[in-house]
């Protein structure tokens, strides 16, 4: 029975296991690049995980035609906001690269402990 619920939801599974890989990825490493690439991975199982709950077996395009009734309808709205959350992310990773495009014509690099290291030498020369 536990075996047959596991299948049968293996989405989830597959969101749970991007939605980690996104996170590791995000906090152990230093190069601001992966950290965007990390970010967006999580933001893409977020997006799979609000698709899979607007899933309705069985359901159909919400599209009324005369004479129907008790026809079970699919909910539209978890596919047109994660439509508007994919047109946010695709801007804010625009906004990162470009910051990491500058950061790296600022500092030279892009890994965040070498920035670090930069700062607390330019503080303490001051």
């Amino acid at each position: 029975m536990s075996l047959d619920l596991l299948v049968s939801h293996y989405n989830y599974w597959v969101v749970i296991f991007l939605m980690m890989v996104g996170f590791y990825i995000l906090i152990s490493r230093g190069n601001l690049i992966k950290k965007i690439v990390g970010l967006n991975v999580f933001q893409t199982s977020v997006f799979m995980l609000y698709i899979s709950m607007g899933k309705v077996s069985g359901g159909t395009p919400p599209i009324l035609l005369p004479g129907e009734e008790g026809v079970l309808y699919s909910n539209p709205l978890p596919h047109v906001l994660i439509l508007t959350a994919i047109v946010v992310g695709i801007a804010t990773t625009s906004v990162g690269l470009a910051l990491a495009v500058r950061i790296k014509e600022a500092y030279g690099t892009i890994e965040e402990d070498e920035i670090n290291a930069i700062d607390a030498r330019t503080e303490a020369a001051e």
